[in-house]
């Protein structure tokens, strides 16, 4: 046999894609747990958010052995009942649902106020967020415009303005971005209509009478 020869292959030996290792089971993100529960639980995991019967993790694993990890589930659940669509679904629902759709327990007052207090807390710091933000824009659109007209060189504009020189340059460009994005977004302005000459107090169209000539 040639030394460059290729070693030999087992007649039985599988295609190299077949062969292949698949991903193990406990290396599953959230998202390919997300996808494998909505494969093979639809009626729970497919269509809009519901809230789940508690100790579902026992029934997955009744269900489907060997499928999924304690860690994958948890990891998975963690993200899943922590959004906001799932909260939204809990402070809705009367009922919590099995891996076949169906009602199975109701939700507790108690978790229906953990629900709605979380979407409050939620819903307040969004504001907070949006408010700041808008703030933020005042400041550099008042920043631009000062700099626009203003006599002072940098550094001393800087110093004025309590602003890092080297961060000047940065607040005017997202400024000026603001600026254009603002005037794109503003509705165009209303135009007059044009004079009618057959409008105007005493004409053909205004309803009076028309003057006798003299």
């Amino acid at each position: 046999m040639s030394e460059t020869s290729p070693p030999p292959v087992a007649d039985d030996a599988p295609p190299a894609s077949v062969a292949a290792t698949p991903t193990p089971v406990a290396t599953m993100n959230p998202a390919d747990c997300a996808q494998q529960l909505k494969l093979r639980f639809p009626a729970l995991f497919g269509g809009a958010v519901k809230p789940l019967k508690l100790r579902i993790q026992i029934d997955i694993q009744e269900r489907a052995p060997g499928v999924f990890t304690k860690q994958a589930l948890s990891a998975f659940f963690r993200r899943h009942t922590g959004s906001t669509s799932y909260l939204i679904a809990v402070s809705k629902s009367a009922h919590r649902f099995d891996l076949d759709g169906q009602p199975s327990g109701e939700i507790s007052d108690e978790h229906r106020q953990v629900a709605l207090d979380e979407l409050a807390r939620r819903r307040a710091n969004q504001d907070s967020r949006r408010e700041l933000e808008e703030q933020q824009r005042r400041n550099r659109a008042g920043l631009l415009h000062d700099f626009e007209i203003t006599t002072l060189t940098k550094a001393n504009f800087c110093a004025l303005k309590g602003v890092p020189i080297d961060e000047l340059d940065g607040l005017l460009e997202i400024a000026r971005g603001e600026a254009q994005e603002r005037a794109r977004l503003a509705p165009p302005p209303r135009q007059a209509p044009p004079f009618d000459r057959q409008r105007r107090p005493g004409g053909p169209s205004s309803g009076a009478p028309p003057r006798r000539p003299r």
